[in-house]
């Protein structure tokens, strides 16, 4: 059953760069992932500093027991405590419907 993580981040505004650098190479690498659905980075209109990933993903056990474990994550993970003003806040959730536009005219 997919699963979808809302994980926001209050960053360090000098850090700003440094956490989209990190967290963009992380996004790159997980497209590739064959559990992976999709991911799109939200930023606070009234405050650069403060982003929300939605995430999701095929099966939350995997998620769990692999793809938190990719080697591809390590520099990220050791460089959040320097990146954020606060440890991340997550929750995960469960789709029950989506809708996308169709084509337009």
């Amino acid at each position: 059953m997919p699963v979808t993580y809302l994980i926001k981040f209050d960053i360090r505004p000098e850090q700003r760069e440094r956490f989209m650098a990190l967290l963009g190479s992380v996004l790159d690498a997980m497209r590739h992932e064959p559990m992976f659905h999709e991911a799109v980075l939200h930023a606070d209109p009234e405050n650069e500093n403060r982003m929300m990933l939605y995430e999701t993903w095929e099966d939350h056990r995997d998620v769990l027991e692999v793809q938190v474990k990719r080697p591809y994550r390590n520099e990220w993970q050791a460089a959040l405590p320097e990146l954020l003003a606060n440890p991340r806040d997550i929750s995960v959730w469960h789709p029950l419907r989506s809708d996308r536009a169709s084509g337009r005219d």
